[in-house]
This record gives structure tokens, C-alpha cells and sequence, in this order.
């Protein structure tokens, strides 16, 4: 499962640190531009909705084999793609077919682990959804800094082809797993029960809106170190996303903080690190900027892997649509996020990016410290 986890991701965003080269080379602006990035993230929580209800019926694995296969195939057409347009086109489906493995795969999880062994399970799948982003970004950047774009598309698409095989031959048969007929009103009545389970609301809440900062805030930081005083290479750039090494480690520590403090607790301290992380990153020094990436990623990292573990256990019914409407509300809030964040960097620059983090993080910081409520009253009952 975390190979499966690292493919997907090393294919999401390999084309992030290429986003200024991207932009001097198709002459669009800095919102055009991130489109590369929020097509594949739209589409991706679009397909959510598809495979989660889907997999509930006829199962995981297939689903989970073959968007693997035609994520690597589309990787090799996207190293072809002959002008901005296409480019975009084939990021949608692109996004689409990714949206395979993660809608199923802390269903999966659910299905095949205890109560007690999932939240360290999922800590350490999350922990390869930022190895895959790494690798994706820091292979993007210095392939693309020998042979361009397209040879950054081309080397991540056979990666992901060679791995796709091991994948296939190493994820075990399901044993617990119960299909359940398919039926769409059966699959929408699952969706709308989950809407309207509040414990479940806020952990989709929580994931959606960090996440539309923190992707975003990577984004941009490459266009302000792109231009003076720091002008970095798309390699260095790409360089710049091993701080996702931290939000590895505070995935993988996240079960274990979370027996000592609670579930809840720590998606409050994963906030609270978020928000200290982007008050350092307004330093000028390239030094201090990397340090407060490298706190946030661990931030981010610790709240999300929470509360995704916070809905396999506090759903019902329906794991896998479930698991899948968390997604939706996290890959939506990264494809508005440079919506929400380019009015503040054209008013002010990375300052304010900042400003309008602290806004959305002073939301999800009050849904945490509700979802702490809850988790008292549950522990109570």
C-alpha cells in the first residue's frame, strides 16, 4: 500500500517545481499556470466520488491495479503534449485515474486491519503519500534542468510503470472485505448520511481547508524563489519539497502521539504547528523559509494523517465512500486554494500569502478544538 501511495504521488506532483519554467514557456500568468497542478487535484476529487462508492461493490484491488497502470501511461503522454491546452487536458484525466488507489485504500485498511493497528497503518501510508510528493518534485526539478518538461514527464511515467508491476504482484487478496450491490441511490443515500454525521463533517472540513493552504503555499513559495533576490534553478526548486521529509516523519509518529495525547489533541498541535511554521517562512533568509516548510509539512502531515484515521473509525457504514468524501474535500480545497491565495499574493506578495493562511488555519484550529468535544463525549459514552 505505501508503494501503491508513492506512485500516485510522484506522478500528482512532479509538475510543481517546473511551474515558472511552465509559465515563461506557454506565457500565461502565476493562476493559469497552477492549473497544472488544480486540474489533476479537481478531477481527482471528482473520481473519489466514482471509485469509493464503487470499490463498496466490487471491491478494491482491481481498482487500485489499473489506475496505477494508466496514471504511468498517461505520465508518457504528457512528456508528448504539443501545446498548453493538451497539456492541461491530459492532467484531468491524469487526475481522474489517480484517484483510483486513495478513494479505496484506507478502506482497504479499514477492511483488513483492527481499530488498533489502523491509525499506525494509515500514519505510515500517509507517511509514503510525502515520500511519493518528494520524489515527484525533486525528480521533476532536476530532470528538467537536463532535459526539460518533458523528460521529467517521461522518467516519472516509466517509474511508475516498473512499480506498478511490483505493486501488482505484492498486494496481497483481500480477506475481510463484503461486497455490497451497487445501487446509485443506495450510494448517494451512504454520501448524504455521511454529510450529515457531524463528527465526520469536521474531520472533512479540517483535511480540506489545511490542505487548500498548504499545497498552495508550496506553489508560490516556488515563484517568489524563482525571482530576485533567490532566483533558483527548477533542481534547487525542486529541492525545496524534501522539507516534506518532516511531514513523513509527524505521519508516522502520529499513531504514537495520538495514544499519549488523542486523536483530536493532536489534530489541535498539528494546527497550531502549521501556524508557527508560516510565521518563520516570512523571513528573508532561504535558511529560515526551508525551516518553517519543514515545520509545516509536519504539521500538516500530523493533522492529516489524524483525521483520516478519525473517519475509519467513526464511520458506520460505507468505509470506502466514506474514506473517498474525505478526499473530495481534501483535493478540492487544493484546486481553489490558488484561488483563495492569489488575491493576497497580488495585493502583497508572500506576506500576504501568510496573512491569508492564518485566516483559513484559524478556522480548522476551532474545528479541531470542537472535534476535541467530541471525542470526550465518545469517550464518555
Amino acid at each position: 500500500m505505501c508503494l501503491g501511495s508513492f506512485l500516485v504521488f510522484i506522478n500528482l506532483y512532479v509538475p510543481q517545481p517546473l511551474l515558472p519554467e511552465l509559465q515563461d514557456t506557454y506565457g500565461v500568468s502565476t493562476l493559469a499556470v497552477s492549473f497544472v497542478m488544480s486540474a489533476a487535484t479537481l478531477s481527482l476529487a471528482g473520481a473519489l466520488l466514482v471509485f469509493g462508492p464503487l470499490s463498496d461493490a466490487i471491491g478494491r484491488q482491481g481498482i487500485m491495479r489499473y489506475s496505477l497502470l494508466l496514471a504511468g501511461s498517461l505520465s508518457l503522454l504528457l512528456a508528448l503534449a504539443p501545446n498548453f491546452p493538451a497539456l492541461l487536458t491530459l492532467r484531468l484525466a491524469q487526475g481522474f485515474v489517480l484517484g483510483g488507489l486513495p478513494a479505496v485504500a484506507i478502506a482497504w485498511m479499514g477492511d483488513e486491519f483492527d481499530k488498533r493497528a489502523l491509525v499506525g497503518a494509515v500514519g505510515l501510508y500517509i507517511g509514503a503519500n510525502s515520500l511519493g510528493g518528494i520524489s515527484g518534485r525533486v525528480v521533476g526539478g532536476i530532470v528538467a534542468d537536463m532535459g526539460g518538461a518533458s523528460a521529467a514527464f517521461t522518467t516519472v511515467g516509466l517509474m511508475t510503470l516498473a512499480g506498478t508491476v511490483l505493486f501488482w504482484r505484492l498486494l496481497p487478496p483481500s480477506r475481510a472485505f463484503t461486497p455490497r450491490p451497487f445501487h446509485l441511490a443506495t450510494a448517494a443515500a451512504d454520501l448524504y448520511g455521511h454529510l450529515r454525521t457531524p463528527a465526520l463533517l469536521g474531520a472533512y472540513a479540517l483535511g480540506g481547508i489545511n490542505f487548500m493552504v498548504f499545497i498552495n503555499q508550496y506553489s508560490y513559495i516556488t515563484f517568489r524563489l524563482a525571482n530576485a533576490p533567490y532566483q533558483l534553478a527548477a533542481s534547487s526548486l525542486g529541492l525545496i519539497f524534501l522539507t516534506y521529509l518532516s511531514g513523513t516523519l509527524g505521519s508516522m509518529l502520529s499513531g504514537r502521539l495520538a495514544a499519549r495525547l488523542s486523536v483530536a489533541r493532536c489534530m489541535i498541535l498539528g494546527v497550531f504547528i502549521l501556524m508557527a511554521g508560516t510565521a518563520i517562512t516570512r523571513a528573508d533568509s532561504l535558511a529560515l523559509i526551508v525551516l518553517g516548510l519543514t515545520i509545516n509539512a509536519f504539521g500538516f502531515f500530523l493533522a492529516h494523517s489524524l483525521a483520516s484515521s478519525w473517519v475509519g473509525r467513526n464511520a458506520q457504514r460505507a468505509r470506502g465512500s466514506a474514506s473517498a468524501l474525505y478526499l473530495v474535500f481534501y483535493y478540492s480545497g487544493a484546486s481553489l486554494g490558488g484561488f483563495w491565495l492569489e488575491p493576497f499574493w497580488l495585493w502583497d506578495g508572500w506576506a500576504g500569502v501568510t496573512w491569508a493562511s492564518w485566516v483559513l488555519f484559524g478556522v480548522t484550529l476551532a474545528i479541531a478544538v470542537w472535534l476535541r468535544r467530541v471525542e470526550r463525549r465518545q469517550q464518555a459514552e
